[in-house]
């Protein structure tokens, strides 16, 4: 099959298509063939050697999550049939035409969404539903801020605590992402990095704080998300691409009695994975079905121009995802 392999540690140039071994479903197993592969900055950390893929995925061809159609089953096998669209999360190696995947790891893609669509959900979607919903217990009337809302995640975020209830502020150091996140239904915006939003949320909920954070970004946020957590506030670090050191106002987490928390999905065991999944595909594909939510796709790429994909990741480009496809 052909492959996007990463040649060895360093920029977009060392992505090269190759012909490597077709992988076989083993027990329980389904072989799909990949249609489309979003992109996401762990693909990146992995090219750069900075971010190893599990155990048991390809070390060198990168990809987080597929959409495209059940080519072979397994011994044992029964969930799925050859030719149903399907699309899910793996640890690695779906910039490639085929993935070999745990039956129960895959849901029905909805007949809704192309197959580019499809593979902007699961990484963005799992990801933001586990993080709100299952860690968080974001409920209606709730505010909920994110950080780097033009993201990936950060749209579908957007989306899920919308249609959930919530009132929704979001952080973004472009002003046209901002304008772009307003047509999904952010109440507020706030431009600026690390120096300048607490302040922006304290004014904007009336000197109380919002009630959940959701942090893509990391680094030197947190001392901000600390100021501007209301009492018994939560937080939930999912992304570090601003670092992972701060200094943390403990007094202040006491006194407040605030919650935080750290999430990957990742590096999760497969049934993890497999239990984050399921509670997905419960809440969040009706939404996707009938078009209350959807996902954001900035660009979609030939799978052989991976390399000009994570250029426009690293230039910050995009608002949403960005996408390969065959």
């Amino acid at each position: 099959m052909r492959a996007i392999v990463i040649t060895r540690p360093g920029g977009p140039e060392v992505l090269e298509e190759r012909t490597v071994a077709d992988p076989e479903p083993g027990p329980g197993q389904v072989r799909v063939r990949v249609q489309a592969a979003g992109v996401n900055r762990a693909d990146l950390l992995q090219r750069r050697g900075a971010y190893p893929a599990p155990a048991g995925w390809p070390a060198d061809i990168p990809g987080l999550e597929y959409a495209g159609a059940v080519d072979r089953t397994g011994p044992g096998a029964d969930r799925w049939s050859p030719g149903d669209r399907v699309m899910g999360l793996v640890g690695g190696g779906a910039y490639a035409e085929y993935v070999v995947v745990d039956e129960r790891a895959v849901v029905a893609v909805p007949e809704a969404l192309s197959a580019e669509e499809a593979a902007a959900v699961p990484e963005a979607f799992v990801t933001a539903h586990d993080a709100l919903f299952t860690q968080l217990d974001l409920r209606a009337g709730e505010t909920l801020l994110i950080h780097a809302v033009g993201s990936g995640v950060g749209t579908a975020a957007l989306q899920l605590a919308k249609a959930a209830g919530a009132t929704v502020l979001g952080t973004q150091r472009s002003a046209w992402k901002l304008e772009r996140a307003r047509t999904l239904g952010l109440d507020v915006a706030i431009p600026g990095g690390a120096d300048d939003f607490a302040d922006a949320v304290v004014r904007e909920t009336g000197g109380r704080g919002v009630d959940a954070i959701l942090d893509l970004v990391g680094g030197a946020y947190l001392p901000g998300n600390i100021r501007c957590l209301a009492p018994r506030g939560r937080l939930i670090v999912v992304g570090l691409v601003a670092g992972r050191r701060a200094e943390l106002d403990l007094d202040r987490v006491l006194t407040r009695r605030l919650h935080i928390l750290g999430t990957v999905l990742r590096s999760r065991s497969e049934g993890e994975k497999i239990e984050a999944t399921r509670a997905f595909a419960d809440a969040v594909l009706p939404l996707l079905e009938s078009r209350v939510v959807r996902p954001i796709v900035d660009t979609i790429y030939p799978m052989p121009e991976a390399s000009e994909a994570h250029r426009a990741m690293e230039e910050n480009r995009n608002f949403g995802k960005l996408v390969l496809r065959w």
